[in-house]
């Protein structure tokens, strides 16, 4: 491979007003898109109609948020209700219509601050969540029973995250302008559809998705503050402003990362300030519940306990997700600093929350929403994502077949322990399989699909083609490229529509 170039001399050469279209450049997409009368550009006039990128992409997310919804439909006649196993068999569980009468809703109780029967004595849930379900709590009627309470219950929740899920579809297309069409990835993503109303985790990814947004359009405060309040409502999301400190160190650009961290502080604070002083009890149950649950469901520690027959206690699987976490820290701020050009914000987004799940103590199904539109944003690749999401996919109908089993008696119904911890390394092996792409991508930019066609992180706001600043290893040495004098101009990659060896 040749010498890479400075990166204090490479610079974006693009034209704005033409977005990159992934039927040229992606097998897949092409092929697929025969299924609709073939790749944009021979049938479809893009601009000259209403059928503009954003609303297609957001009437397709709401039409598969629709899709799950009807996937859950032997739950809600039923499978909830009556037969401990049956919501398993049919993969239809949520947590939302049982936590109507079990934290308390179904009577009245103020999340944090009425105390609630049984072993839960709070709602363990961060605040800006807990909000969300007692607002949902206000719309739903009182009359009735409580089955039909608990329907609404949920009917009412999942109008309110399928709010959330054309925000996240909307979002994904406007943050990177010239690849509007990779929002169809979030969109579609199967695991997305089958696993948005199962909690609330979709207020977070929304609230996430609309800071990257805004990060792209060079407006740090309103990033900070959203990240603030995507923190309030999930733990994960303040993880992001780990990988863009240090890509705001290589880049130098200490002022913008310091408005963006002032805002999540100050929006965190607004929101969980009033409820640590009135109920700091209340307020606690979330972080005491994190730290003292067990391995769990989705972990790779559950796989090692079981397979092993060892007993991993919570104090112990704290630690070494700790210290995996801080390893995969380190290693992370080592490649931005030494990769030959500044990753992307959404590569390094991508990547600190995947480690985070992996290393987590426990993965519950719903997770992955997480990660969708970061890996969108990260590897707009169609091969890719559906490899990701083909192993998320077995995941799901894994945990809920593992449950069938464990709860149907002599019966044994589903599958049994040995073929869930198969799906839990399919789980792990599909997301470290997308990680080892998007690191390649870093250490390769040309590689990278979003710089292939020109650009240099639409998505990274004042650090798109921004000067590296701070640089160590090769990277700090610049040598020329084959044709190409040191020093001179380089652009990445090149706009061949499409890249076969990829």
């Amino acid at each position: 491979m040749c010498g890479m170039p400075s990166a204090d001399t490479t610079q974006v050469n693009l034209d704005e007003s033409e977005p990159v279209r992934p039927t040229r450049e992606d097998e897949i997409a092409a092929s697929g898109s025969e299924l609709i009368g073939g790749p944009v550009g021979r049938r479809a006039l893009l601009g000259t109609s209403w059928w503009s990128p954003v609303r297609v992409v957001a009437l397709v997310a709401i039409g598969m948020f629709a899709l799950g919804m009807v996937q859950k439909l032997p739950c809600y006649d039923g499978a909830w209700f009556f037969g401990a196993s049956s919501q398993y068999t049919h993969a239809c569980y949520s947590d939302i219509p049982h936590l109507y009468q079990g934290r308390g809703f179904a009577d009245g109780l103020v999340p944090y601050f009425d105390q609630l029967p049984g072993d839960m004595e709070y709602l363990e849930y961060p605040v800006l969540t807990g909000v969300f379900m007692e607002v949902a709590s206000w719309l739903t009627p009182g009359s009735g029973s409580i089955q039909d309470q608990e329907q609404w219950y949920w009917m009412v929740n999942a109008g309110m995250l399928m709010a959330c899920a054309a925000i996240i579809a909307v979002c994904t297309v406007r943050t990177q302008r010239r690849r509007p069409w990779d929002g169809l990835l979030v969109a579609l993503a199967p695991a997305f559809a089958l696993t948005a109303t199962i909690n609330w985790d979709l207020l977070a990814v929304a609230l996430l998705a609309a800071a990257m947004l805004m990060w792209s359009r060079k407006r740090p405060l309103a990033f900070g503050v959203l990240v603030g309040l995507a923190t309030a409502a999930k733990f994960y999301p303040f993880l992001v402003l780990g990988p863009l400190l240090v890509l705001c160190w290589r880049a130098s650009k200490w002022r913008e990362f310091g408005t963006a961290l002032l805002g999540a502080v100050g929006a965190w604070l607004i929101v969980n300030l009033p409820v640590m002083l009135l109920a700091p009890e209340g307020w606690a149950k979330f972080y005491g519940f994190s730290r003292e649950r067990g391995v769990d469901f989705g972990s790779v520690y559950l796989v090692i306990s079981q397979r092993m027959d060892i007993q991993i206690t919570p104090d112990a699987a704290n630690t070494y997700a700790m210290l995996l976490m801080l390893l995969a820290c380190a290693g992370i701020a080592a490649m931005t600093f030494t990769a030959p050009r500044r990753p992307r914000f959404a590569q390094m987004a991508f990547l600190i929350v995947a480690v985070f799940i992996l290393t987590n103590k426990v993965y519950s199904p719903q997770y992955v929403l997480w990660l969708v539109p970061l890996a969108v944003l990260a590897r707009p690749r169609w091969r890719d994502f559906l490899i990701w999401q083909a192993c998320e996919v077995m995941y799901f109908l894994g945990i809920w077949m593992y449950l069938a089993y464990t709860t149907s008696g002599d019966a044994h119904k589903g599958l049994p322990a040995e073929g869930y911890h198969l799906a839990i390394v399919l789980h792990l092996l599909g997301t470290l399989y997308l990680c080892a792409v998007v690191v390649r991508d870093i250490y390769l930019p040309e590689r990278d699909v979003v710089r292939r066609a020109g650009d240099d992180d639409p998505a990274g706001g004042v650090l798109d083609g921004a000067e590296d600043v701070f640089v160590l290893g090769p990277a700090a040495r610049p040598t020329s490229r084959e044709g190409h004098p040191a020093g001179a101009p380089v652009e990445w990659g090149s706009r061949d529509p499409v890249d076969r060896s990829l």
